[in-house]
């Protein structure tokens, strides 16, 4: 469970959340939507506490910003898989090497890393491509390239910040359609976006940040 009990955050002493509190169980799809600047990147920074709040309390699992130790972070984002616009693929890997590259640096046997990485690119779509570099792919391709890393660890929650900001519309749906499958086998997914029309395709739990405020809605 993720749990956000009256946090607040400022940023260069401008006030960014204002009090919160929501909760996202385990198994749910929650949109996280706003405006550009509304705060839904930092309340993603703030699950895996790569920001802590000026006030109030994030609780993740059994993690807890109150009172965690920096030691202790990165066993937190071992249980959260974290999606970016922007990609962030290493360009002079292979898509297979950029899905490794995750399980080499948490020291997975080599033997269980080739088995854990073909198994999370035929999730998502992509054995056949598992030798091609990173930049001979499509956008959507890359970002599914994203989505597998993000999930090869079998994370609890996947958090996912605009990941079809730069992505065409056909291929916006595709993503969604892909993380609804994702949700569908069992992991919780938070999803931050300004395409309102996209959330409008589904009939997910919709959050959203303005003003510094939450509140749930229906679009």
């Amino acid at each position: 469970m993720i749990k956000f009990s009256g946090v607040s955050f400022a940023f260069n002493g401008h006030p960014v959340l204002d009090e919160i509190s929501f909760e996202v169980k385990a198994g749910e799809f929650a949109f996280l939507v706003g405006q550009t600047g509304s705060g839904k990147s930092t309340i993603l920074r703030l699950i895996y506490m790569d920001l802590m709040p000026s006030k109030g309390v994030v609780i993740v699992g059994r993690y807890h910003s109150s009172h965690i130790q920096a030691g202790e972070k990165p066993y937190l984002r071992r249980t959260l898989g974290i999606v970016f616009q922007d990609f962030r693929l290493l360009e002079d890997r292979s898509v297979f090497d950029n899905v490794a590259f995750t399980l080499h640096v948490t020291g997975v046997r080599s033997r269980e890393i080739r088995k854990q990485v073909l198994q999370i690119l035929a999730s998502v779509g992509l054995s056949h491509h598992r030798n091609k570099m990173a930049y001979e792919l499509s956008g959507g391709e890359q970002q599914r390239v994203v989505i597998a890393r993000a999930l090869v660890n079998n994370p609890h929650f996947l958090l996912a910040d605009e990941p079809t900001g730069n992505l065409d519309p056909a291929t916006s749906r595709e993503i969604l359609r892909l993380l609804k499958n994702i949700n569908t086998s069992g992991t919780a997914i938070v999803m931050a976006t300004h395409n309102y029309e996209l959330v409008r395709q589904t009939n997910e739990r919709v959050l959203q940040i303005q003003g510094g405020k939450i509140s749930e809605i229906r679009l």
